[in-house]
């Protein structure tokens, strides 16, 4: 146990998922954070997959199963339907998925959902590709990053394009809180949840989760990896409140993204030249976050 966190379990043992799975380790401190008055609505995924073979289920609270592409349509459905029968005061709702759920295939949903005002915390757990359907490329997926659907070959080593900076993307909505989560920190993913499931309005969380197939590592360096993301600036942490962004754990110097990179089976086939062109990518987008820490960069509309 951490200090100070509940000790109250709500996505508990016995679920499928691989070991040392960070997703499954989200989903739990998340939970937690939110507690029993939470009801969650899940997209297809690897986490609908692995914690719901019919008829066991490793959820303690209500949950409900959407489509891939549905889970923020269907959550807006709940919002109102609590609304109509009075109630909705204190009870804590989320929709979650994939980054494939999220990036691409329930992008349209989201916005429509946001656009509406439901309340209600939208969780994107980013593996960055298709895990559950057999490592495909997402929009999510690193540069150079070989998948099933952009392997690694001769010509073409991997994906070629970036990844889409989705919670930019959902605070130019003008949602009053947009956080970066990693399961190598704990007691800020706790804060940022609570946070987040206050606002009285749309919000968005997105963590990063090391899988361990897709990725090619092995099942005890999940949360090392976690933390890597987080120190070389793949994935750094921060949060957009009321149109601000302010990071919220940001290292003395970042670290090179070599040492993030070099564990991790997909990308093994990397060259120096490639790995450098990742590090400017890298450099270039933390430069942008950088930049507009501290301003009123956003709208807020809700």
């Amino acid at each position: 146990m951490i200090a100070g966190m509940p000790e109250e379990e709500y996505f508990v043992s016995g679920h499928r998922a691989c070991a040392g799975c960070a997703e499954a380790l989200v989903l739990r401190h998340v939970l937690k954070a939110s507690g029993k008055n939470t009801i969650v609505v899940s997209a297809t995924g690897c986490m609908e997959v692995v914690s719901t073979p019919y008829p066991e289920t490793a959820w303690k609270v209500p949950w409900i199963h959407a489509a891939f592409e549905n889970a923020a349509a269907v959550a807006s459905g709940v919002d109102a339907a609590l609304k109509a029968q009075g109630r909705r005061e204190g009870i804590n709702l989320i929709a979650m998925g994939g980054d494939g759920a999220t990036f691409d295939i329930g992008f349209q949903a989201i916005s429509g959902a946001i656009e509406r005002g439901h309340k209600f915390m939208y969780l994107c757990t980013d593996n960055e590709a298709y895990m559950n359907t057999g490592v495909q490329r997402s929009s999510a997926t690193m540069p150079y990053a070989s998948t099933t659907t952009s392997p690694a070959g001769k010509e073409i080593h991997g994906k070629q394009e970036p990844k889409k900076p989705m919670p930019l993307i959902i605070a130019s909505h003008g949602v009053r809180y947009v956080a970066t989560v990693s399961p190598s920190n704990l007691p800020d993913l706790h804060r940022k949840v609570k946070k987040a499931l206050e606002v009285e309005g749309p919000t968005y969380i997105q963590a990063i989760n090391p899988c361990v197939p897709g990725w090619g590592i092995a099942s005890e360096d999940s949360i090392a990896i976690s933390k890597l993301a987080v120190d070389t600036g793949v994935h750094p942490l921060y949060e957009i409140e009321n149109g601000i962004l302010k990071f919220s754990a940001k290292p003395g110097q970042w670290k090179k993204v070599e040492e993030y990179l070099r564990p991790q089976g997909r990308f093994r086939h990397l060259t120096d030249a490639e790995t450098g062109k990742i590090q400017e990518y890298v450099n270039a987008r933390l430069t942008f976050l950088e930049g507009i820490e501290g301003k009123k960069c956003f709208d807020v509309l809700m």
